[in-house]
């Protein structure tokens, strides 16, 4: 219903076929993104750095596809984008190098490959494990959580705001984005990020909650 109502709602479209969501996360709640983008007939492309998850929802056949290849991911999108095949399609790794290879590929081709985006990494927990930072793999990232918590947090924030800028590249080329109720924007705002609304008071953003704008 969200992903739906996403696309009725800033698209103006009833039918998402041809459409392109990119998300992140595939464990607990997160992990129904896969299967919403394949109800709601769109090309979802849900990035997730825990490989135990990604092969979990797989596995549970959640997900049609799994790579750990951007250049495949790419390819893949664009075919099925093409021919407006309902996919979903599991990034085994850092949602923050795909969105920044999504930016990549409109600097290079003027080709805009996202229609909608959000984020369902565990933001209300981001330094604990909620989140982990784009600088490091996720064992490397697992390991420098229980030797310096410390730097762990500078690389985090520092993950988010550059998280921020590529999202915010893409969308000001027609992308729309909303948050998912993950305190994604309000600990993106905490590292520094540009997510604030223009003309707006500090406690508003730039991106809407789903909450009240797209389920309401």
């Amino acid at each position: 219903l969200t992903v739906l109502n996403a696309g009725r709602r800033y698209l103006k479209a009833e039918d998402l076929s041809g459409k392109v969501f990119v998300t992140s996360g595939l464990g607990g709640m997160s992990g129904a993104q896969a299967k919403a983008a394949v109800i709601a007939g769109c090309v979802g492309v849900i990035a997730e750095v825990d490989e135990a998850a990604l092969l979990k929802r797989h596995k549970q056949g959640w997900l049609m596809e799994i790579s750990n290849n951007l250049d495949h991911c790419i390819a893949r999108l664009r075919e099925a984008r093409k021919n407006k095949i309902a996919l979903s399609l599991g990034y085994h790794g850092n949602v923050v190098d795909l969105w920044e290879r999504l930016v990549h590929e409109l600097d290079t081709t003027g080709e805009l490959l996202v229609d909608l985006g959000s984020d369902q990494t565990s933001c209300h927990n981001p330094f604990s494990g909620g989140y982990y930072p784009v600088q490091l793999g996720f064992e490397e990232g697992k390991q420098l959580l229980s030797t310096n918590p410390g730097k762990f947090r500078t690389l985090v924030q520092e993950s988010l705001k550059r998280h921020v800028a590529a999202i915010n590249k893409l969308a000001d080329k027609g992308m729309f984005f909303w948050d998912y109720g993950n305190a994604f924007l309000l600990e993106a705002q905490r590292a520094g990020a540009d997510v604030g609304k223009k003309g707006a008071n500090k406690t508003e953003f730039r991106y809407p909650s789903y909450v009240q704008h797209i389920m309401g």
